[in-house]
């Protein structure tokens, strides 16, 4: 079977524990499995030799991983990795990465799987309403969903390989994007709570994050609420023309549930709804609701998570 090589999913510059799912999809398909960990300081990779059924770890070292040139990223990684099928997350630079790396070795794209059965992928379709499921016969590159495989058990003892990749790539512009901000992304978050334009203004969110510090969510909003406000970015966007998430928990809160909204986050496993509207269409999806407005409920919220949490 073709050699599976998974992309380790970096977060601030340490890997994610989504690689553990990655790894487990990877198993999924077959064949030896090898992690390739981006980095600036090898040292990174240490965070994966425990992780089971791997038969070998390659750090791969450069300067332009500092940054978010993805084609820089995809060029240092296609130098020093091996053939065979890649597995990245599928956020929205490991996505774009993927798309390069695809193009540069000439392979096909399989992107948002979550389902794997030997070769075959299954991928939703038609913003959710259906799956698709394709077959996969020669090497592919493949972006996985977080929080849709189980991770993969570690115990084991994987000596890391270093590659220096630097001189194999061009030089990354000095004025390249930061990393995401702090916060958890939503398209990787296990935990989400979400604002709408029923938040009344672009600082009430900070009521939102008062609730995701306080266990560890991230935060994200509606199509309304970033067309609205400038201030929320496009970036925290769930919905049909954001992004499309799976955490355990999805907080709704002034949201009224628009089928673009709930095509991006009703495959979550468990909805809460908060909302003054009770007729609003987000409580027919919902597991749990509460009629009322964000600051009614958000206080009695926060104070019962923190007694809660100790």
């Amino acid at each position: 079977m073709t050699n599976k090589i998974v992309i380790a999913e970096l977060t601030k510059g340490t890997v994610n524990a989504s690689t553990a799912e990655l790894v487990s999809a990877a198993q999924a398909m077959g064949g030896d499995v090898t992690i390739v960990v981006p980095c600036t300081d090898a040292s990174v990779a240490d965070a994966v030799t425990g992780y089971d059924g791997v038969s070998k770890v390659i750090a791969v070292k450069s300067d332009v991983f500092a940054g978010n040139d993805s084609s820089g990223w995809a060029s240092a990684l296609d130098s020093a990795m091996p053939a065979g099928t890649v597995l990245f997350l599928a956020t929205a630079r490991s996505k774009d990465v993927a798309s390069r790396l695809a193009a540069r070795r000439g392979l096909s794209v399989v992107q948002d799987v979550v389902s794997v059965d030997g070769n075959n992928l299954t991928s939703p379709i038609y913003s959710g309403k259906a799956n698709q499921t394709v077959t996969v016969n020669a090497d592919t590159v493949v972006s996985v969903r977080a929080n849709v495989f189980p991770s993969v058990e570690s115990g084991s003892s994987n000596v890391v390989s270093v590659v220096d990749a630097s001189g194999d790539v061009k030089t990354a512009v000095q004025d390249v994007m930061q990393r995401a901000s702090a916060r958890l992304d939503v398209s990787e978050a296990n935990i989400i709570i979400s604002g709408g334009r029923g938040m009344g203004s672009p600082a009430n969110f900070s009521h939102l994050e008062a609730v995701a510090d306080t266990i560890g969510a991230a935060v994200g909003a509606s199509r309304a609420a970033v067309d609205t406000w400038d201030e929320i970015p496009h970036s925290m966007q769930v919905g049909q023309t954001g992004k499309t998430v799976n955490p355990n928990l999805y907080i709704a809160v002034g949201i009224s549930g628009a089928i673009q909204h709930l095509a991006g986050m009703r495959s979550s496993k468990y909805i809460v709804a908060i909302n003054k509207d009770a007729d609003a269409p987000i409580f027919q999806h919902a597991d749990y609701g509460i009629v009322a407005t964000w600051e009614e409920a958000l206080p009695v919220f926060q104070n019962a998570l923190s007694s809660l949490l100790g």
